[in-house]
């Protein structure tokens, strides 16, 4: 029976740096690989950033300043030498990687997840279909093209950023594609204690619909960076704070060990995918998709 050794990673970017973020990133993944992992999950928008921004700041104030500019600047063109280079850390460490990006197409950011198989091969572009509230002034809206399950390596890996995990039709298109591995990633250090315990409640659920695992990660703003961004944008470090909830859940929606809700680090549990198949031996409307 097959049994995966998957890592939810919460991380900090390097503040308003794709180069020093990407470097920390294939750092991270070379240290996992000699902890045996062959999965991982990195947060939402890690590279070069989330727009923690886009939260406090009005929409003049976006219009007229330099924040979004430096985003635009800083994000990731699909394919790159980043993106390359993320590639031949997950083929070095013959590693699943599961990563979100600000990803540049033309004049328009969107909210991406990509996915490196072990041999480093991009096997999965997937952009945010409908970015939530702030954001809207930021990313461009998805196509669903990402919504199915993809073969890797260590089986059929599902995708969703953050509050897609309310979509329950976007969810569902991930249970009927039969996706044993779903990649979950959140910003982290955003919206307080509510928005981690929220976060917990979608991946369980999830965890317990799909019959699947779910691999979860946040990032993480240190003390340094949250000064940063109050000095960049005037806002109050209460909006950029909690809200970091790390964690692997197993197909009976139970935690694996335990979350991650401060500072960096991982969390690493090895899958059994025979309890994919238990949990679906009982409920028989989730072995019928997938």
């Amino acid at each position: 029976m097959t049994i995966v050794k998957a890592a939810a990673v919460q991380i900090s970017p390097v503040l308003y740096s794709r180069e020093g973020t990407v470097q920390k990133v294939i750092q991270k993944i070379a240290e996992l690989a000699k902890l045996g992992v062959q999965f991982a999950t990195f947060p939402e928008t890690v590279v070069p950033y989330y727009p923690y921004f886009s939260f406090v700041q009005t929409p003049f104030e976006l219009r007229t300043g330099k924040e979004h500019l430096r985003l635009l600047d800083q994000a990731v063109t699909v394919p790159s030498a980043t993106t390359a280079a993320i590639g031949e850390a997950a083929r070095l460490a013959r590693m699943v990687v599961s990563i979100g990006v600000n990803e540049r197409d033309g004049g328009t950011l969107y909210n991406t997840q990509l996915l490196f198989d072990a041999d480093g091969t991009l096997i999965q572009r997937s952009r945010k279909i409908s970015p939530t509230f702030h954001e809207r002034m930021i990313w461009g809206q998805g196509d669903g093209s990402g919504l199915r399950a993809v073969d890797s390596a260590v089986g059929r890996i599902g995708q969703l950023a953050c509050w897609e995990h309310y979509n329950p039709l976007a969810r569902y298109a991930l249970m009927a594609d039969g996706e044993q591995i779903h990649s979950a990633m959140y910003p982290g250090s955003f919206a307080g204690d509510r928005f981690a315990e929220q976060t917990q409640v979608n991946i369980r659920q999830h965890a317990l619909e799909a019959g699947c695992f779910v691999v979860d990660a946040t990032a993480w703003l240190d003390g340094e960076q949250q000064a940063q961004i109050m000095k960049d944008t005037g806002c109050t470090i209460g909006p950029i704070s909690g809200g970091c909830f790390t964690a692997i859940v197993s197909p009976e929606g139970e935690l694996i060990g335990e979350a991650l809700r401060f500072g960096q680090g991982e969390v690493i549990a090895d899958l059994d995918f025979a309890l994919i198949d238990r949990r679906k031996q009982r409920y028989p409307y989730l072995a019928d998709h997938g």
